[in-house]
């Protein structure tokens, strides 16, 4: 206990467990606001210096996509904010293979570098995961 704290002490409150959060992203980046505020939880979590990944899913790929043009449907293109999560240290992105896929995606049309891996090694990294959390 330390006075200038008000007798806690703050070391003690500070040294938690590292927690591996998996935000999965299933919806299109626009017209809901899924995509938007994952991402803006994503980096709260990370300022937080929690274990974070991301998971894309579904039409979650489109999210990452290069060359989104939202001026037609008069909203803001945050793609770009994906580009600064490295400098937060989230660096495990996973992008299902047949979700990609599906949707006639490759690797290259992603704006950030992903993992690409099957559903059962998704299914795999979602149950090492503390928590789960899908957007």
């Amino acid at each position: 206990m330390t006075e200038a704290t008000g007798g806690i002490d703050m070391e003690e409150n500070t040294s938690g467990t590292i927690k591996k959060f998996l935000y999965v992203n299933r919806k299109a980046p626009y017209g809901t606001i899924y995509a938007l505020e994952s991402l803006e939880v994503v980096l709260i979590a990370a300022a937080f210096d929690q274990d974070v990944s991301l998971a894309f899913l579904d039409d979650g790929v489109f999210q990452i996509m290069k060359g989104q043009h939202t001026k037609a449907i008069d909203v803001k293109n945050f793609s770009p904010t994906y580009r600064a999560l490295e400098g937060y240290d989230i660096e495990k992105l996973y992008v299902e293979k047949e979700s990609m896929e599906a949707r006639g995606l490759k690797e290259e049309d992603f704006i950030v570098p992903v993992k690409v891996i099957d559903a059962q090694e998704m299914a795999d990294i979602m149950q090492s995961q503390d928590v789960v959390l899908s957007f």
